[in-house]
């Protein structure tokens, strides 16, 4: 059986993850701070802060901006539960938008859902293609006459939605980090982008992920991660490395914070895969679809995923203003490849990936759309508001995209997939 997205674990691995086990530091530590540092020089940004997921670091963010009841966050109703998972957690409300066809929210859906409520848009990232972000934060710009923020909000002396004067504009990257909008990496163009390193992903760390701060002035970098360093740690002023140089154990608690601090076990893996990203992982995860568009771009059953743009395509029409805008060139990360079955119903597709398995090939979607799900159905999100969204599922299949899938790995699984289509489409 050829698995679908297998972490790269070889000896560098476990020689980090060993070399980290004997140093005594298991927890927060040294490799944690390094690895801090190497992704925010990565992503071109002052601070980047690592944490135990994507979830939980992208529900920080939102507690940090004050966001609760009464409030609104625009999210994609194509993607995973957890987007709009956080908003629920703050008591806010999830405004669902649809998508464009390349599966990313449709900047024009965003403008229309902005009220006097929307303290947050979240842009989501799609199988590693950036969301047109630049143009979602022109929107949340242009409508800031909208926004009311929230007089007696106090995060560390100050107040964060008066400081911005906007609705926040929070990245879902996790499907996205090394893929590049106008020239420059996914991570600053946001006012905060959130990163996954999650098993599948393709920069793990087992479990994992981080923010990336390009915050405006008046906002200062350093003061907003020793915020989140502290809210991520129950509040407490020091973490486990600050505590342990001599004689500096005392520390005090600001507030009631969370727990969800990356440890040095993570970070080691990360650092290992930090290292090789760009002159192994990418090209290689490039090289398999490659391999893909040219086994599929010649026939008319298949739809090809986007994986760049030279961006010389306009955007939305200019909103407030006469002239048109222009999308950036963007390019992917190529963490997943989304093939779409040009002329299938979701029946069909799904009886395409039962066909495919019994080829012994493993193959995923992505995603069930948030609407399909029992409880965002019972909260009152049918399915049949977003149509583009339901157009992409229905007809989508993730192709197996990891560093060990050899070449002849990808002719079995392209013959497997042209094969069940013939099988359950007759043609």
């Amino acid at each position: 059986m050829i698995p679908f997205s297998p972490p790269r674990i070889d000896d560098h691995i476990v020689k980090a993850v060993e070399e980290a086990l004997r140093s005594g530091w298991i927890t927060t530590g040294p490799r944690t701070k390094e690895f801090e540092r190497r992704l925010a020089a990565y992503c071109g940004v002052d601070r980047v802060i690592a944490l135990n997921s994507w979830t939980n670091a992208a529900e920080l963010v939102l507690r940090w901006y004050g966001v609760g009841p009464g409030d609104e966050v625009i999210v994609p109703a194509y993607t995973y539960c957890a987007t709009a998972n956080i908003v629920m957690h703050v008591g806010a409300k999830p405004v669902m938008v649809d998508v464009l066809d390349d599966f990313t929210i449709d900047p024009e859906a965003v403008r229309k859902a902005m009220t006097v409520r929307t303290k947050c848009i979240i842009p989501v990232d799609v199988g590693g293609l950036p969301a047109r972000v630049d143009e979602i934060i022109r929107i949340a710009m242009h409508a800031c006459h909208l926004f009311t923020p929230k007089v007696n909000l106090r995060v560390a002396g100050s107040n964060p939605q008066m400081r911005l004067g906007r609705a926040l504009v929070l990245s879902d990257a996790a499907h996205s980090f090394g893929a590049t909008i106008g020239g420059r990496p996914v991570g600053s163009q946001a006012d905060i982008t959130g990163f996954s390193f999650h098993a599948v992903k393709n920069l793990t760390t087992a479990e994992g992920g981080a923010l990336a701060f390009k915050l405006p002035e008046p906002f200062d970098h350093e003061e907003v991660y020793a915020y989140f360093n502290t809210l991520s740690l129950h509040g407490q002023s020091k973490d486990a490395l600050a505590k342990n140089q001599p004689g500096d154990w005392r520390y005090d608690v600001a507030f009631p914070g969370y727990k969800c601090n990356m440890t040095d076990l993570q970070a080691a893996i990360g650092l290992v895969e930090l290292d090789r990203y760009d002159n192994e992982t990418i090209p290689r995860r490039r090289a398999i679809c490659e391999r893909y568009n040219r086994a599929f771009k010649d026939d008319a059953r298949f739809m090809l995923p986007v994986f760049e743009s030279k961006g010389d395509q306009p955007a939305a029409p200019a909103t407030g203003g006469s002239k048109p805008l222009t999308q950036p060139a963007y390019r992917s990360s190529y963490h997943l490849y989304m093939l779409r079955i040009a002329k299938a119903t979701e029946e069909q597709r799904d009886a395409i990936i039962a066909a495919i398995a019994k080829r012994e090939v493993s193959v995923n979607v992505h995603f069930i759309p948030m609407p399909m799900l029992s409880f965002y159905k019972s909260q009152g999100y049918p399915i049949a508001d977003f149509p583009s969204t339901y157009r992409q599922y229905s007809r989508e299949i993730s192709l197996p995209v990891y560093y060990d899938l050899t070449d002849q790995q990808v002719g079995v699984v392209v013959k497997a997939v042209k094969e069940a289509v013939v099988e359950v489409m007759g043609a």
